[in-house]
């Protein structure tokens, strides 16, 4: 990468930290159970919610209580169940004309990135009538109040329920981008864990992983700050203590602290933002609809990897924390050991060390697709260009 890119990268980046104090980030209001949901519309004067889901999530009957709470207390609501992998654009725009041909007046995004993501991206279009979403790319471009938001996660992993981020595919192109603006943080989050007690073990694997994802490149990547930072090393040692017991025994305790840590995970980074772990899979997201949470399980330590020494440092405090090193230990060493249980918890998961659906013709593509994503906004510890990244796809590939 020349030294002008390496500049204008840095520069755009230390800007967004200094300006990190003041920008208005707002953590989202908890609610700890479904059955408070009817009264929190009464109090914000709501009356016809649109439901945002997907097929498999209705079908398991997850959203019948929420339903007959609303019913209950004489609320018109209206279900949209047809929320894809990795929503479109099309998905975004056939929920939109639902939600104003029905006169819906506020949203529910109930399920796990997708449905968040969806919902979000309906909630922009309503602030921004006359915009694409695809004109809303990018970094603070919605700027008008969307509809109320309340968040009901099903899976501890996203932790959109926190986040300013709106993740969508565009229908032609099958490019995956990100619109980032304040108003698509939640107004409200529910972190009931009864809601997550019949998830398939696979789906509590990855996005389990997806969560640990967030936190680690929250904390290894240079714009970060003490409450960022601290929210991060929890979310991780909360992921290591749980994750397993989650996924063996669905334990009520287990899935409590999963999205107790999901959400720390998910505050941090919507500010200290993330890295080419992302960007690489969301690439495979957009081109391949891989599940977001499996590739960025696999992605994880092979990436921690490739930046060797540049984040010794910071890996060898979370190994730390995390009682896997003691502070004598060598930074190396005590970084190898992180990685080193990532790909052990992995393994113990399910979860594949590589991606077969990666193409050698597509490679190209996808890092060019990566590269603009993660370029200038991601304050990756190390600036890679489109041909590292491409050889990024090359060891993911055959791992």
């Amino acid at each position: 990468m020349n030294i002008f890119t390496v500049c204008y990268c840095r520069i755009f980046q230390t800007v967004l930290k200094l300006a990190l104090p003041v920008l208005p980030y707002r953590d989202p209001k908890i609610i700890p159970r479904i059955s408070q949901v009817p009264a929190v519309l009464k109090e914000n004067s709501k009356h016809r919610p649109l439901i945002v889901t997907d097929r498999m999530i209705y079908n398991l009957g997850l959203t019948s209580e929420l339903e007959q709470d609303l019913k209950k207390e004489g609320f018109e609501y209206i279900v949209f169940d047809e929320v894809v992998a990795n929503p479109t654009t099309d998905n975004v725009e056939k929920a939109l004309r639902i939600y104003r041909q029905r006169s819906c007046d506020c949203l529910i995004a109930f399920g796990g990135g997708s449905p968040m993501d969806c919902a979000k991206g309906v909630g922009a279009r309503v602030a921004r009538p006359k915009k694409r979403l695809n004109d809303l790319r990018g970094i603070l471009k919605v700027r008008r109040r969307i509809p109320l938001l309340i968040a009901i996660p099903t899976t501890a992993g996203t932790g959109s329920e926190t986040t300013l981020a709106c993740v969508i595919v565009d229908s032609k192109t099958r490019h995956k981008y990100a619109i980032n603006d304040f108003p698509l943080i939640p107004a409200y989050a529910v972190l009931d864990e009864a809601v997550t007690m019949t998830l398939p073990p696979n789906v509590v694997a990855t996005t389990g992983m997806d969560a640990l994802t967030h936190a680690i490149e929250a904390y290894i990547g240079r714009s970060g700050n003490r409450g960022t930072r601290m929210d991060a090393l929890e979310a991780v040692k909360l992921i290591l203590d749980n994750l397993e017991e989650s996924y063996n025994s669905a334990t009520p305790v287990a899935r409590r602290k999963m999205l107790a840590a999901a959400h720390k995970a998910g505050r941090a980074f919507s500010k200290a933002y993330v890295g080419y772990v992302h960007a690489l899979a969301h690439a495979l997201g957009g081109k391949y609809d891989t599940p977001h949470g499996l590739a960025n399980a696999v992605i994880l330590p092979i990436v921690l990897r490739e930046y060797g020494a540049a984040v010794h440092g910071k890996l060898s405090e979370i190994a730390v924390y995390c009682g896997l090193a003691d502070e004598a230990a060598p930074r190396e060493e005590a970084a190898e050991r992180l990685i080193r249980r990532i790909e052990e918890l992995n393994e113990r998961l399910g979860i594949p060390r590589g991606l077969d659906m990666i193409q050698e013709e597509d490679m190209e593509l996808l890092a060019d697709y990566a590269y603009k994503e993660a370029i200038p906004l991601y304050p990756v510890p190390v600036l890679w260009d489109r041909r590292r990244l491409r050889e990024m796809y090359q060891k993911i590939a055959v791992a």
